[in-house]
């Protein structure tokens, strides 16, 4: 069965996992997915798109591969301004997908001190925002154990897991995959219909809720 999730307005009583924004606030169509590379990013956010009747599944990567010449890692400190250019790209259409009636779920690297120049060029002002952060054993085998992808980079991966690992967000935006992915996936929309991992540009709370 899948789900029809209208828009609609949730206040901060409703959120389990900590309080969300202390304002009324429209629930962006727009879920955003993330983790480190090997977190189940990708499988989480494909079965979690495939829960509702209309909804568009971003892969921010794809947006990468758009760069023809001139490509730098993204993991790496010579690719800021590539980054800022295509994340701000891939954010302007998921969130003209999320305005025009779909609800789309982010597959990408989105880390929160990304997340408020992520957040504004959606155009949306409001995001579900969902950090998946299994043990780094964890990412370290599924990168490894993966065929046919395009990242393998085990150290590269460290780096990044340490920088999700570090990063300054709520508990509430954080999810363990480990488990199976439909149960990530449906968990990921239960946080997202009570409104729990909501981020707004309005105001989000300490990190310590």
């Amino acid at each position: 069965m899948r789900i029809r999730f209208p828009l609609r307005h949730v206040s901060h009583t409703q959120a389990p996992l900590g309080p969300p924004p202390d304002i009324m606030t429209l629930v962006a169509e727009l879920i955003v997915v993330t983790g480190p590379p090997g977190a189940g990013k990708t499988t989480a956010a494909r079965v979690l798109s495939g829960l509702f009747d209309h909804s568009a599944l971003v892969a921010g990567d794809d947006f990468f591969a758009f760069i023809d010449q001139g490509y730098v890692a993204p993991w790496t400190r010579e690719a800021a301004r590539q980054n800022d250019v295509v994340i701000g790209a891939a954010a302007a259409g998921a969130g003209r997908l999320a305005a025009g009636g779909y609800t789309v779920v982010f597959d990408g690297v989105i880390g929160p001190w990304f997340l408020e120049r992520f957040t504004a060029a959606t155009g949306l002002g409001a995001v579900h925002y969902v950090m998946l952060l299994p043990a780094e054993s964890v990412c370290v085998e599924r990168v490894r154990s993966r065929v046919g992808h395009g990242f393998a980079d085990i150290k590269a991966m460290r780096h990044m897991y340490r920088q999700f690992a570090d990063a300054d967000v709520a508990a509430r935006h954080v999810l363990d995959s480990t488990g199976d992915v439909e149960t990530v996936a449906r968990r990921i929309l239960s946080f997202v219909q009570e409104g729990a991992v909501l981020w707004s540009l309005r105001g989000e709370p300490s990190s310590s809720a």
